[in-house]
């Protein structure tokens, strides 16, 4: 199972929208508004690297308010805190 991060700049004060927007694709597990330099950031979890590109390339980039992304996918095992 891969994972990546997306972040995302969005349309002046259009964050709220693209959160909502983005709980509605498959495939996108987590999605927080941001302070900073970025607005929004989704983790995304799929099967293969085709599958997160089209998560991305598809459905994230094509949102009517999303201006820039940046994605980040992770490697390796995971170190969860429980």
């Amino acid at each position: 199972m891969l994972k990546a991060y997306v972040l995302m700049n969005t349309e002046l004060g259009q964050e709220e929208a693209v959160v909502k927007a983005l709980s509605t694709v498959e495939g996108i597990e987590g999605i927080h508004a941001l302070y900073g330099i970025y607005d929004v950031i989704a983790e995304v979890k799929a099967e293969s690297m085709e599958k997160v590109k089209e998560i991305v390339f598809t459905k994230i980039r094509r949102l009517e308010n999303v201006r820039t992304t940046i994605t980040l996918i992770t490697y390796g095992e995971s170190f969860i805190r429980e």
